[in-house]
């Protein structure tokens, strides 16, 4: 096997400090702390450009690098939209409703917003986004809000939510969506609203949720069965990726609002670096698990600008030995 110097050309320097400006790849030895350092990719959240309207209960959809933002509360309960490009938002299409707490699928160019509410009345709406305007599709069975989707326009899942007001119920019930209509699938097994949903309509996930837990579970385009139990058990929080690559981030754990971020594997679920700013509040989320996205929501009770990024970074790394 090769050593550092046959590589590099050079041995490992040792330094009291870590070096200002490392270059990938470089390794010191560092004599205040007695560690060997390098500076390597690290997995991390970097502050994305910020919404154009500070909101919280907000839905989302699409992928870090061409992401939507739609409804929500900023004070006023909102129609816009803003589309992301990677580093900045700009205004899109108003939606036909305004409305906060609903849930979001699809694409950029072919988004799907539905349920929600608009103080008071909870909404079945579905609407459907080209890129530039939204058309009305088809209802929800079941109106609520607080729920959760995933999928896509034209295949999209709806579980989860709640019916209230006056009885503030948590739903069970999972509804698909074939671009035209919804139609009923398999229950739930544990009722709960604001969850984490994403994945596909047929290998879609659930993950926490009030009353709060840490249960997660997996849908197969028919029935849900138990996941892996999340480490922390919380609500208002949000996702991205895929049934076997996800990512869950934020929420609150009654109290405090919680910065956790957990990957899932498909089996279990593992810790990461937390959010750099702690948010609760439903914000939106798009993405994968190596690339996700997540924007508004605030603490609770407040609305953010915020947009973070989650990814591959240059970092310093620290190497132990067992």
């Amino acid at each position: 096997m090769a050593t550092y110097k046959e590589i590099k050309g050079t041995g490992v320097r040792n330094f009291s400090s870590d070096p200002a400006n490392p270059v990938l790849g470089q390794i010191w030895y560092n004599t205040t702390s007695n560690l060997f350092k390098g500076l390597g990719f690290v997995e991390g959240w970097a502050t994305g450009g910020n919404l154009n309207t500070a909101r919280s209960y907000l839905a989302g959809a699409g992928t870090q690098t061409a992401g939507l933002a739609m409804g929500g509360e900023g004070p006023a309960i909102e129609d816009s939209t803003e589309e992301y490009d990677g580093s900045a938002w700009t205004e899109g299409g108003a939606m036909g409703t305004a409305r906060r707490n609903l849930a979001g699928a699809g694409t950029q160019t072919a988004g799907l917003a539905f349920g929600g509410k608009d103080a008071p009345p909870v909404s079945n709406a579905t609407e459907e986004y080209d890129g530039s305007a939204w058309t009305a599709g088809g209802n929800l069975a079941t109106a609520r809000y607080a729920l959760a989707g995933a999928g896509t326009q034209t295949a999209g899942l709806a579980f989860g939510g709640n019916v209230g007001p006056p009885s503030y119920t948590a739903q069970n019930a999972t509804e698909e969506y074939d671009g035209t209509s919804w139609t009923g699938g398999g229950n739930m097994g544990t009722a709960r609203y604001t969850l984490a949903g994403f994945g596909t309509q047929t290998a879609g996930l659930a993950a926490g949720g009030r009353p709060k837990t840490a249960a997660t579970e997996e849908y197969d385009g028919s029935s849900w069965t138990a996941g892996g139990t999340m480490g922390t058990s919380r609500f208002r929080l949000v996702g991205a990726g895929l049934q076997t690559a996800g990512l869950a981030f934020g929420g609150t754990e009654d109290p405090p609002d919680t910065a956790a971020t957990e990957k899932y594997d498909g089996t279990s679920w593992t810790a990461t670096s937390n959010m750099n700013t702690v948010v609760s509040g439903m914000q939106g989320s798009a993405g994968t698990q190596a690339a996700a996205l997540g924007f508004g929501g605030g603490p609770t009770g407040g609305a953010l600008v915020y947009t973070g990024e989650y990814g591959l970074a240059a970092g310093t790394v620290t190497f132990t030995t067992s």
